[in-house]
């Protein structure tokens, strides 16, 4: 039976992410944010789980990266085509739950899911590569997806014109996109917050990036998470040299 728990919490991740993309649709972007960050948590923990209980399987793997093909692939391509459709049109206030008008498809929004593409390239990578036990090659697509998330979130809750003409700048927002295509694909070596032991020597850099999340999230809140995840590469890029 104990076998069974961690797939059931990969199908949550499952069902989180396609709730989320029916709200993306509709534009309540709070909403499937909501989706989409416990999504991600039931993806961390299938994992832990099924090491826990000594169940991890081929079909949990299988399992694991269709789900994400959808929390952590659809999603973020889905939102990045309704933020490239933003900036076909000019809005003197942003207010993104409010943001309830049908478009018709337009073709350069279209280019928003090149990030879905690069995801299931990515994923399917991650399926046979036997090396990404201790470590990531390229990032992760949950971080990744809270990235994308994270823009709507500060045009809704940051309340800063500046920051909301920088998001919904088309040529920014491209440019997101492919250095997340590269990100995903890419051969840096970014270490996995998997803990073999709970000691502060064998963890420096984990234990340091997680408190440097909570002051950054506790301060900048929504506009933290480009930070972070910028702070993650750096930090990454900087134990890869000093273990070497």
């Amino acid at each position: 039976m104990k076998k069974h728990i961690p797939n059931a919490l990969t199908l949550l991740n499952l069902l989180c992410g396609s709730i989320a993309v029916i709200f993306v649709i509709n534009n309540n972007f709070l909403t499937a944010s909501f989706f989409v960050f416990l999504g991600i948590f039931f993806d961390f923990f299938d994992g832990f789980i099924a090491r826990k209980l000594k169940v991890q399987s081929e079909l949990g793997l299988q399992l694991d990266s269709l789900a994400d093909m959808v929390t952590s692939g659809l999603v973020p391509g889905m939102i990045m085509y309704k933020l490239l459709n933003l900036t076909e049109s000019s809005w003197n206030h942003i207010t993104v739950n409010s943001i309830l008008s049908f478009k018709e498809i337009l073709f350069f929004p279209l280019f928003g899911l090149a990030i879905t593409l690069a995801s299931a390239y990515r994923l399917a990578k991650f399926n046979i590569d036997e090396d990404q036990q201790t470590y990531f090659k390229g990032l992760p697509t949950p971080a990744n997806t809270l990235l994308m998330v994270s823009l709507p979130l500060i045009l809704e809750f940051q309340n800063n014109d500046y920051i909301n003409a920088i998001i919904l700048n088309k040529w920014f927002l491209i440019t997101i996109t492919i250095l997340s295509c590269y990100l995903l694909n890419s051969s840096i070596k970014l270490f996995a917050l998997k803990f073999k032991d709970y000691s502060f020597s064998n963890n420096v850099t984990r234990y340091i990036f997680i408190m440097l999340c909570l002051v950054l999230l506790i301060v900048l809140k929504f506009a933290a998470i480009p930070i972070i995840i910028l702070l993650y590469i750096i930090m990454s890029v900087l134990d890869n040299l000093t273990s070497k």
